[in-house]
Order: C-alpha cells, then sequence, then structure tokens
C-alpha cells in the first residue's frame, strides 16, 4: 500500500499523502510541504497520539506529546493545548490543475462532477 494519495478519513473531499503539494495548516505560514505522514499532526492517521489531523511545517510541529516509554508524537500547537483544531488550507494551484487536467485522474473528474466544477470555479 502507498501512502502517496489518499483521501482523509476526517475530511471529505480532501487528499492526503506525500504526493499531495499542500501548504502547511497553520495560519499564514505558507510553508511549501506535502500531506505526508512526516507533516501531520501527531504522526498522521496510524498514531494513537490524540491529533486533529492536519499537516504542518517543522516550525509549527514543535509540542512533543510523550507516551509512557518516553517517545512520542510531534503535535501542533492547538493539540498540544487541547484546543479546537485550526481550519485547514485550500488545496494549492499545483494540486488542482494536477487533479483537473491529468490523464491519470480522468475516471475521479467523471465520478466527481461537482467537485471538479467547485474547483475549476476557484
Amino acid at each position: 500500500m502507498s501512502w502517496a494519495v489518499g483521501r482523509d478519513p476526517d475530511r471529505p473531499g480532501r487528499f492526503i499523502g506525500y504526493g499531495v503539494p499542500a501548504t502547511c495548516d497553520h495560519p499564514g505560514c505558507g510553508a511549501a510541504i506535502d500531506r505526508g505522514m512526516a507533516y501531520a499532526c501527531g504522526g498522521g492517521v496510524t498514531s494513537v497520539t490524540e491529533n486533529c489531523g492536519l499537516f504542518f511545517c517543522g516550525e509549527h510541529l514543535t509540542a512533543f506529546e510523550p507516551d509512557d516509554e518516553g517517545g512520542g508524537d510531534w503535535v501542533c500547537e492547538r493539540c498540544a493545548a487541547g484546543e479546537a483544531p485550526f481550519d485547514p488550507t485550500p488545496d494549492v494551484e499545483e494540486w488542482v490543475t494536477w487533479l483537473l487536467t491529468d490523464e491519470s485522474w480522468e475516471k475521479w473528474r467523471r465520478e466527481n462532477p461537482e467537485r471538479v466544477r467547485e474547483m475549476s470555479e476557484r
């Protein structure tokens, strides 16, 4: 199984994985990242650490959530404080263009006309 591109289980319509170019979900940051596990709050979908499921640059994954064995996962400031998550950043133009034009996504476009229309109107 590849973690290159998948669907966010908590946010329908949002793609995740190291093959998905993105920007940091911290408000106003704008750092270029991907939505792979290396940038995932709490270590990603396989984490046992409570997390928001968003993706952050290294500057915004600085709070360490220790576990019983002395290890743990990096989490964002909101998860470290037990606060509500930030709003996710929109998809970057590079990713939207890929979804709307690459032949490998033709089937997805046929199956998701509403989403395609929404993305095309950005």
